[in-house]
């Protein structure tokens, strides 16, 4: 794709507090109408780099373009193009939902319509209500309509569902694939494989403030497919191995135990046992 097309680049971008190295040199790219995950342990560096792409923070080093700008240069035009849902919500006080959420949309030149969201993100039934007698997973709901009401070209959305039930997550599910289906560019820090799997075109994981992997889904999971580990029982231990040739490792099995191969099983890695093992394999690396 061409360089005109990213939403985000950015490239080796480090940052440090005191010892502590959060960013050892990113290099990331989102384009247009995608949905990228940034997955990681606690720690790992995601909040850090979405607060430098969102210009709430300045990088020590490196290089770094969202919508066309510098973060870090950002006037108050560039900041309307943006939709942030942070991590942890607003104290909004006395307002009523409908108050909170017409109030935010008067900061932006080309707001929503203040009842379709309120509609999309499931809060109809509370839009009379005061935020302060929601609850937590309806809290969070507020948040994301705060953070949409803009009409963003490019949304960020921090542990957006955290709080949600079940059901409450599958309604946001279906409120992002709207707005991908409108061509809203989307960064998602979600730590639910599953989300990340259902709602993202790529997946960037981070472990000790670098990107170790960036790949689609599909081809994470595909790469593990690859490798299967074949257990069985022998003398009275659980064995195990390895292989990528899991029917020659089967064959070998039934030569030495007379065609029967005691608690004999197959199991493929799933994308969580991916993303751990990134995250083991950096850490193993020695950074911490």
């Amino acid at each position: 794709m061409a360089t005109e097309q990213l939403a985000i680049r950015a490239r080796a971008v480090t940052k440090t507090y005191g010892s502590l190295h959060a960013l050892r040199g990113i290099d990331l790219d989102v384009y247009q109408g995608e949905c990228v995950a940034l997955l990681g342990p606690n720690g790992a560096g995601k909040t850090t780099t979405t607060e430098i792409f969102e210009g709430y923070r300045k990088r020590d080093a490196g290089e770094v373009s969202v919508l066309g700008v510098d973060p870090s240069q950002g006037d108050l035009a560039w900041r309307s193009r943006l939709g942030v849902v942070l991590q942890s919500a607003n104290d909004l006080g006395e307002l009523k939902v409908r108050e909170a959420v017409t109030h935010f949309a008067s900061y932006f030149p080309a707001p929503a319509s203040v009842a379709e969201v309120i509609a999309a993100v499931g809060l109809d039934e509370k839009s009379s209500a005061r935020v302060r007698s929601l609850s937590g997973g309806q809290r969070r709901r507020l948040d994301v309509a705060l953070g949409i009401i803009g009409n963003p070209e490019l949304l960020f959305l921090d542990e957006p569902t955290t709080g949600f039930d079940p059901e409450a997550r599958r309604q946001f599910w279906v409120l992002i694939e709207n707005l991908k289906a409108k061509g809203v560019t989307i960064l998602l820090t979600t730590h639910y494989l599953d989300e990340a799997e259902l709602l993202a075109d790529r997946v960037a994981v981070i472990a000790g403030g670098l990107v170790v992997a960036d790949q689609s889904p599909a081809a994470l999971r595909a790469e593990a497919m690859r490798t299967a580990v074949v257990s069985w029982q022998e003398a009275g231990e659980l064995k195990s191995i390895k292989t990528q040739n899991p029917t020659q490792t089967v064959r070998e099995l039934l030569a030495r135990f007379d065609q029967e191969v005691p608690g004999l099983s197959i199991t493929r890695p799933t994308l969580e046992d991916v993303y751990l093992q990134l995250v083991a394999d950096q850490q193993s690396a020695g950074v911490k």
